[in-house]
């Protein structure tokens, strides 16, 4: 990490399509080597899936309600004190919440073989929104292991 300065924290522009911030953070996290097109056009089919799945229902709301149940609320951060390392429970800024809670989705999306990634991602979406599936899992872990070294909470600062 530099020590001269902060890094400036762009905005993110809304998508073209949706007008959401949120649909471009997960085109985003989908992207690989720079292929934009290709990781808006797998998020775009993804999305459809949604509502041929759930027709009553709108895709954001359902990302909107994945990414919300698939946040962590805490997390766990090796802490050197006196030549010990502990596992310090912080809370979670709200920005990296929502990066890691999409970026549980599209890797678990992506471990999914047999299956193209428009259809694993849909299925990993919906699988958030209704509250179960692997970034669910992953989440509850991360809560468990914050829950677990609760002891050494005086350690952070």
């Amino acid at each position: 990490m530099s020590r001269r300065r902060q890094a400036v924290k762009r905005p993110v522009l809304a998508d073209p399509r949706y007008n959401s911030t949120l649909v471009t953070r997960l085109v985003n996290t989908v992207m690989k080597w720079g292929q934009k097109s290709t990781a808006q056009r797998i998020v775009y089919d993804a999305f459809e899936e949604l509502t041929v799945k759930n027709p009553a229902a709108n895709p954001l709301e359902i990302l909107q309600r994945a990414v919300d149940n698939a946040k962590p609320r805490l997390e766990v951060k090796p802490r050197r004190v006196g030549g010990a390392t502990y596992q310090v429970p912080l809370k979670v800024p709200a920005d990296r919440q929502v990066a890691l809670a999409m970026r549980w989705i599209v890797d678990f999306a992506d471990a999914r073989k047999g299956v193209p990634m428009r259809q694993a991602l849909a299925a990993e979406i919906l699988e958030a929104y209704q509250g179960q599936g692997n970034a669910i899992r992953k989440r509850d872990d991360v809560h468990k292991m914050a829950q677990a070294n609760k002891a050494f909470a005086h350690f952070r600062w």
